[in-house]
């Protein structure tokens, strides 16, 4: 029965826990870090606690009016391995939204600094969509910190670095998530707000992920869905081609929302490509709420 099976309770476990969330702040910029422990293990002395590797650790990076809440499938499913956080980024997912826009560049540096207050020292860090620009500048900046890279569905290919363009991909891809993706989508997507959704478009039309992977130190893994009209198979071809050290994974039947729509599948892809490395630890999430919890509702995805 379901209500025995040690995962399934697990998973119910991993659900509530990502539910709460605490806020940190970053040099005036606040983001919502929704943590999970790992389930991997649970050391009964302190010579086993010694004798095993500590877990990895994921640092999940939603894209442009997104949040935490699409990646909470997976987040789950990389809890039973490793620790998790899924964040909510500045002017996303309910956070405040700064003063100023803010480039790829200067999100790339916040988020190496709010690594430094978690006290996470290395991460494998996973991007979605312009969260993959993120991702990608972080490991430029912070080589020691990422020893793995996972950019999920990124963007933008140049041939396609319009708003109008990557609008048409969104559009077809949407009439194909399966509606609980889009449920997550279209509530964060108003929950961020057009004026915040169009400060951001600017920099992510503008930002060359493929020339900025070409001083990526990190092992690279690009993933798509292999239906996916935004991240089309030749551009992420070329990102991971543009890696030093790349790898290029398709998901046959899914589209932007792989992680989402196919989370256990997309999860296990990262779990192998994260245990090439030995050392991509980092000290167990601290998972209560703080008294300052940000409360999500929603998911969805970024373009």
């Amino acid at each position: 029965m379901t209500s025995t099976d040690p995962a399934s309770a697990e998973r119910r476990r991993a659900a509530a826990v990502a539910n709460r969330g605490r806020n940190v702040e970053v040099d005036g910029q606040q983001f919502t870090v929704h943590s999970m422990a790992s389930a991997s293990r649970a050391p009964e002395s302190e010579h086993e606690s010694e004798a095993e590797p500590e877990p990895p650790t994921y640092l999940l990076v939603h894209g442009i009016g997104a949040s935490h809440r699409y990646y909470r499938r997976i987040q789950q499913r990389l809890a039973l391995t490793g620790h998790t956080h899924s964040l909510d980024l500045p002017g996303f997912g309910g956070t405040r939204k700064p003063g100023r826009p803010l480039g790829i560049e200067e999100y790339g540096a916040l988020l190496g600094r709010l690594m430094d207050q978690l006290e996470v020292p290395r991460a494998v860090v996973v991007g979605h969509s312009m969260g993959a620009q993120f991702a990608t500048e972080l490991a430029r900046q912070r080589p020691d910190a990422v020893p793995r890279l996972v950019l999920i569905g990124a963007v933008t290919d140049p041939r396609r670095a319009t708003a109008v363009q990557q609008a048409m991909g969104l559009t077809r891809d949407v009439v194909k998530e399966p509606p609980s993706g889009n449920l997550i989508v279209f509530r964060d997507y108003l929950e961020c707000g057009p004026r915040w959704f169009s400060t951001e478009l600017v920099p992510m039309l503008d930002y060359r992920t493929d020339l900025a992977l070409g001083d990526v130190r990190s092992p690279t893994l690009v993933i798509r869905g292999a239906n996916d009209p935004v991240s089309g198979s030749a551009w992420c071809a070329a990102l991971a081609a543009a890696a030093p050290d790349g790898h290029f994974r398709e998901i046959a039947g899914h589209r932007h929302l792989v992680h989402h729509s196919a989370a256990a599948q997309t999860a296990a892809i990262i779990v192998e490509h994260a245990q090439r490395h030995p050392s991509v630890t980092g000290p167990a999430p601290h998972t209560a709420q703080s008294t300052h919890t940000q409360q999500s509702p929603g998911t969805r995805p970024a373009p």
